[in-house]
């Protein structure tokens, strides 16, 4: 039976993660007394007595965590720390063979961050496909959930005496700083960071994420059809990434319908001029604690979606 660690399972993503492997018959989930949580030399013995430990924690904190494991104990970290870093297995299995293989076989596993997931579903595929020179000046819009900011933004919006404000959806990382960014240049491999402009709204979990693209300044100025065409065959046979298929574009998308549901899907639209390349998913699932036990199953061998709700 497997031994797993989740070191900050008292966080958002932490605690789904504790949801999705309790029901399971073949893990052995290792509790820290809560005293202890934040001890040292508490957390160095439950990661070392793991298999593998699951690390929901700040950048410093999980830095720290990995120093304290020994080489045999897999690290899955759902922090930015290690996502862009030489050694590290980047755990989006679906964006390429070379990415599942890392995570089949590595000890050090990075999971996406959330904003980055949708996005480098969208531009690793153009890329990859050579439809989109890595010089493209790339735009991205995603609308997320307040669950995205933890514990602290979560009791900010269900405050009965919130600001008004928050009733309206707010754009952040204004400064174009945000932490995803490093993640969405490095991991398709883009020329430069793309402009980005991510937005928090109101209701709890689930995200749409958005690159726009004129046809015009792509490889051979390729169709809408074509572009679908690219995703369908780059996503074939995904059991946790579905490309929808059909001509019609839906009236409206909304950005909560995969709620509670571990998978992503993949919407082309627009015409065969401004293409609208779009990712729906929900910010705690294939964004954050999913694709942590996603990587988790890839790694130990077993169908990728055990104990996840697909």
């Amino acid at each position: 039976m497997t031994k797993v660690f989740i070191d900050g399972r008292e966080g958002t993503t932490g605690l789904r993660i504790m949801e999705r492997l309790s029901a399971r018959n073949d893990i052995e989930l290792l509790l820290i007394d809560e005293a202890l949580r934040k001890n040292a030399d508490a957390r160095r013995e439950m990661i070392n007595q793991s298999d593998i430990t699951f690390l929901c924690l700040p950048d410093a904190a999980a830095k720290e965590a990995v120093e304290m494991a020994d080489d045999r104990v897999k690290i899955i970290d759902a922090s930015t720390a290690h996502r862009t870093l030489p050694g590290w297995a980047y755990g989006f299995a679906e964006l390429s063979a070379a990415h599942r293989s890392a995570i089949e076989t590595g000890n050090r596993i990075a999971v996406p961050g959330c904003h980055a997931s949708g996005f480098n579903s969208l531009v690793y595929p153009m890329i990859a496909s050579g439809l989109m020179a890595a010089d493209y000046p790339v735009t991205c819009h995603s609308v997320t959930g307040y669950s995205g900011g933890g514990k602290k933004m979560i009791a900010q919006y269900q405050d009965e005496n919130r600001e008004e404000e928050l009733s309206s959806p707010r754009q952040y990382g204004l400064t174009q700083m945000h932490k995803h960014l490093k993640e969405m240049k490095a991991v398709p491999g883009l020329a430069m960071e793309p402009i980005f402009n991510p937005i928090v709204a109101d209701y709890y979990a689930g995200m749409v994420v958005t690159v726009p693209v004129f046809t015009s300044l792509l490889k051979g100025k390729p169709t809408l059809s074509d572009i679908r065409g690219m995703f369908a065959a780059h996503y074939a046979g995904q059991k946790m990434v579905k490309v929808i298929e059909g001509d019609e574009a839906p009236g409206f998308l909304g950005a909560n319908n995969l709620a509670g549901r571990d998978i992503m899907e993949i919407l082309i639209t627009g015409n065969d001029d401004r293409v609208l390349l779009t990712s729906r998913f929900d910010n705690l699932g294939k964004g954050a604690s999913g694709a942590a036990v996603q990587c988790m199953n890839i790694t130990l061998g077993l169908d990728e979606t055990t104990g996840l709700v697909i």
